[in-house]
């Protein structure tokens, strides 16, 4: 099922948690997907058995869709032999790639198998990008924090490797690969797949004179990205897939976000053929807003910097339904912008910017009868984070997926043959010897033929055209009809399944030379096949790992271009705003972190107090 256009639309590449959730990705549209072993995965909390991602993978192909299965964590030393094992095992289940982050694979002895560059590379320079393509990894995951220009100056450095890019989702406010935080507040590595996200945490921001400026604030939590308005512009700077974040959201997302993307790739990038087979129909119109989020954010994509920080809230806050304007017993009125309905849940910030959520008892028009009244404010804006209606829709089958093909029956006196094709050009033909009986009725023998073979019941196909090449016309049941019809139908998707090539590849080893000759604690070295492997490309000083030994002194915990006097307006750079009286801290429960300020490099650096 290769693809011989030479202009293909980029590839949508979905999460899955699990194998329920693979199924909705591949039914919604995804043209791969992601999801991750039992072990070694940057989700500890969306491991899955290898029955289970073989089972993924086989209902994948079936629709040319790819799996690639992602093993990126670093690897202590006791853990790689494991890692190894794991890894072959994962290309026995005939995945497609393996997303890594540790360089240890680049040294094991594996099938051959395309490798992916874990975002946890950090993957954020021409110099970084072309290193990794030429070690012999076949995908780069891009840092989220890219400028369209800057992606377009690393598809001029390395011009082979495919390039992928997140478009969806929740955001790192670190460089990917780069935070340290958790593991030194709770001893869970982000880099290890455990993150405690201490950065959705409430903090207060504190000043050098021990002044409170901001209190009990999400100050380092970010929106989630959405590009839906930049396909183009991606797809032109050099990027051919588009990958959604959520290994650890639910079925309801992926369908909601997958469809999403799936019509907008479609209306953008009309007349490309798609990297999969088959056409989606939605039984719903999906809507980003109505699934999880924290409102949207395009980040650093045009390269200015921009407001993106969910400071008032951690929490999903959905779309926004209206603004209230009077407030009675147990019910708000509300100057409504979308139908409310009970069931549904709401939030609302009230006059001291905290969250609050109560549900819909009863919706007459504009007044709506809550649950709870509490924080209740009129004026405040009122987002629904729940939609009974719309998730109603997506519990059940919320669209098909289906392959467009072709049946022709040929008859002879002495037998019967149905060969089906495929939009893909892959065919199945059944033989019957069968002495046939001339029809009757010449008209409603052909009818029936053709009605019967153009059904295509509880398999992938759509029947587009049923053709009947014949002397002259016999009869059949239709009992016989339907039971070669699905037959041969049967044989075409195991033809699918037979003829799906996935793609092949060896590393070769070679000693290119790594970008810089040192490498501190932030390139991740947990074992000493990472570090033979550095000093085989050159570098001659490589620090341990964090995980493994911690720096000393105040080592930066959090790099992130995301800056909170930006944020607050109060950028030095610009000279906007207000000074605050430096240093300046975030507290929380007795943590104490200290915030540093790069305006050179536009970058604010988080240490441990």
């Amino acid at each position: 099922m290769s693809n011989s256009s030479s202009l293909l639309k980029p590839e949508l590449l979905a999460p899955a948690r699990n194998y329920d959730t693979a199924v909705a990705a591949v039914d919604h549209g995804a043209d791969a997907v992601y999801m991750g072993a039992e072990k070694f995965g940057a989700r500890e909390a969306a491991g899955n058995s290898l029955r289970d991602v073989a089972k993924a993978v086989a209902y994948a192909h079936r629709f040319g869709v790819k799996l690639y299965l992602t093993l990126n964590t670093i690897l202590y030393e006791h853990e790689v032999s494991e890692a190894r094992r794991l890894a072959v095992a994962g290309c026995d289940t005939g995945c497609d790639a393996l997303i890594v982050q540790d360089m240890a694979f680049l040294t094991m002895d594996l099938p051959p198998v395309a490798l992916h560059a874990s975002t946890q590379v950090h993957a954020a320079t021409p110099e970084k990008v072309k290193f990794l393509q030429d070690v012999g990894f076949s995908r780069v995951v891009l840092a989220r924090e890219l400028s369209l220009s800057q992606i377009a100056d690393i598809r001029a450095a390395a011009p082979t490797v495919e390039l992928e890019a997140f478009v969806h989702g929740a955001l790192c406010v670190s460089y990917s690969g780069q935070c340290y935080l958790s593991r030194r507040l709770t001893g869970r590595s982000a880099n290890r797949g455990a993150c405690a996200q201490p950065c959705r945490s409430a903090y207060s921001l504190i000043d050098g004179c021990g002044k409170t400026l901001v209190k009990n604030k999400h100050l380092l939590s970010l929106r989630d990205l959405n590009l839906t308005g930049y396909l183009r512009n991606l797809a032109q700077a050099g990027v051919c897939a588009f990958k959604i974040e959520g290994r650890l959201k639910d079925t309801c997302y992926v369908k909601n976000v997958v469809a999403h993307y799936r019509k907008t790739i479609d209306e953008v990038f009309a007349g490309q053929k798609k990297p999969s087979s088959g056409q989606v129909y939605f039984d719903f119109d999906p809507q980003p807003c109505k699934t999880f989020s924290r409102g949207f954010t395009t980040y650093f994509i045009d390269g200015k910097p921009q407001s993106m920080a969910s400071i008032s809230t951690q929490k999903s806050l959905g779309e926004e339904v209206g603004v209230i304007r009077q407030v009675g017993n147990r019910h708000v009125d509300l100057e409504l912008k979308a139908k409310v309905s009970a069931g549904d849940g709401i939030c609302f910030l009230n006059g001291s910017g905290v969250l609050h959520g109560a549900n819909v008892n009863r919706a007459e028009g504009s007044r709506l009868f809550l649950q709870d009244m509490a924080g209740v404010t009129v004026g405040a804006t009122v987002f629904r984070n729940f939609d009974i209606a719309f998730r109603r829709q997506l519990a059940g089958r919320s669209a098909r997926r289906l392959v467009n093909a072709e049946i022709a029956l040929t008859a002879t006196p002495t037998s019967v043959s149905l060969t089906a094709t495929d939009e893909d050009g892959i065919s199945a033909t059944l033989l019957i010897d069968k002495k046939n009986i001339a029809a009757a009725n010449e008209d409603k023998s052909l009818n029936t033929i053709k009605e019967q073979l153009k059904k295509s019941g509880s398999f992938m196909f759509s029947i587009t055209c049923v053709s009947v090449n014949t002397d002259k016309p016999y009869f059949y049941a239709v009992s016989e009809l339907n039971g070669w019809r699905r037959a041969v139908l049967e044989q075409l998707e195991q033809q699918r399944q037979l003829l799906y090539a996935v793609e092949r590849k060896c590393i070769t080893k070679n000693s290119t030379p790594y970008p810089d000759a040192r490498l501190s604690f932030k390139g991740n070295v947990l074992n000493s096949y990472a570090r033979k492997f550095y000093e085989q490309h050159g570098v001659a000083d490589v620090s341990p790992a964090f995980e493994q030994e911690q720096p000393q002194g105040a080592a930066p915990l959090m790099t992130t271009r995301y800056c909170l006097l930006r944020e607050l307006g109060c950028c030095k750079k610009s000279g906007a705003g207000k000074k605050l009286q430096e240093p300046l801290f975030l507290e929380n429960n007795g943590c104490r972190l200290r915030l540093k300020f790069c305006c050179r490099e536009c970058e604010m650096t988080v240490e441990k107090a």
